[in-house]
């Protein structure tokens, strides 16, 4: 007989950065697992050091870290700490990025400009990612910058699933606050069995961050509306829809997005704000300002945990999904 045969099973190793340790340790209490001991020190210049305190040779290992701010920060740890997998010899490495940074710069709008999200994804390639698993791409077309499997995950049945039971249905309408939020906005209209309106704006090229909202299509008079979008950054945008629609009658407004961002001014938004509340899902840190009533934090842990057992089991992560719909 030539060769070595061995019985050895599959093991799963689950890491996480410094970025949002509170979220990692959900997973992995989703999982029942450990989160590997890491040690990670940042050197007087800035520099990052990172070693793994666990064998991983032959493991398939899930690294989770979330690119918050300092954003640069700790996508440079990401690609430290998978380099480090990848010259431990691990089996396969999986980096699981809750919030894709970059992902907005998805295309040119202009000449001259970088298109960031595919360059993104050129590094994690080349520092030995074999896969990504991301919650809601700021645009679908993300996935395709990656060469290898990307699990694109979405927040919707969580976050509906709590709209549904918090809102009045007879009253609701689901609002996209752009253009570009119609086909998700239009997603959980037919998950609530609910009308559908969107704010129409004009942003100022030249301006970052500077919105100015001109009408909203659709009846709201009366009516409870469920602002929808992918994140909340400065909040400039979902702010300035919220007073687009209370101007047209709206009874309530209710805010949901995936990520909140929440960079500054930010806080001062939200708390001045006439938006009754505002839902956002862990994928990133709610900062600490931020501790008003009217945020409610929802949970992606369960959902990125099962995602992680289906890649690990050589399941489907697309029937978590199907199944939400049926």
């Amino acid at each position: 007989m030539t060769g070595i045969k061995t019985t050895s099973e599959k093991k799963l190793m689950l890491f996480s950065g410094r970025a949002h340790p509170k979220l990692a340790e959900e997973v992995a209490q989703e999982l029942g697992v450990d989160l590997v001991p890491t040690k990670a020190i940042d050197f007087a210049n800035g520099e990052i050091y990172v070693r793994f305190k666990e064998s991983v040779r032959g493991a398939d290992c899930f690294l989770i870290q979330s690119h918050t701010a300092p954003i640069n920060k700790w996508i440079m740890e990401q690609l430290i700490m998978i380099d480090a997998l990848k010259r431990a010899s691990a089996r396969s490495i999986s980096v699981v990025i809750p919030f894709y940074g970059y992902a907005r710069q998805d295309k040119k709008h202009r000449g001259r400009e970088p298109i960031s999200a595919r360059l993104m994804a050129d590094l994690l390639k080349t520092a030995g990612a074999d896969r990504v698993v991301s919650v809601d791409l700021h645009a679908d077309q993300v996935q395709g910058y990656f060469d290898g499997p990307v699990d694109h995950l979405f927040a919707l049945p969580v976050l509906t699933q709590y709209i549904g039971e918090r809102v009045d249905r007879e009253k609701l309408t689901i609002v996209s606050p752009d253009a570009g939020r119609v086909r998700v906005a239009d997603r959980w209209a037919d998950k609530l069995g609910a009308p559908l309106a969107i704010v129409h704006k004009r942003r100022d090229p030249d301006v970052a961050n500077q919105v100015t909202v001109h009408e909203v299509v659709g009846n709201v008079k009366d009516r409870v509306c469920v602002l929808v979008d992918d994140m909340v950054d400065t909040g400039g945008t979902i702010c300035a829809a919220a007073d687009a629609l209370y101007a047209n009658g709206a009874e309530e407004v209710v805010v949901t997005a995936t990520h909140g961002i929440l960079s500054h001014p930010a806080p001062d938004r939200l708390k001045n704000s006439k938006v009754s509340e505002f839902v956002f899902t862990n994928t990133l840190p709610t900062p600490e300002e931020l501790d008003i009533d009217k945020i409610t934090v929802l949970s992606m842990a369960p959902t990125i945990a099962r995602a992680v057992r289906e890649v690990f089991e050589d399941g489907s992560v697309t029937s978590l999904f199907e199944e939400e719909e049926r």
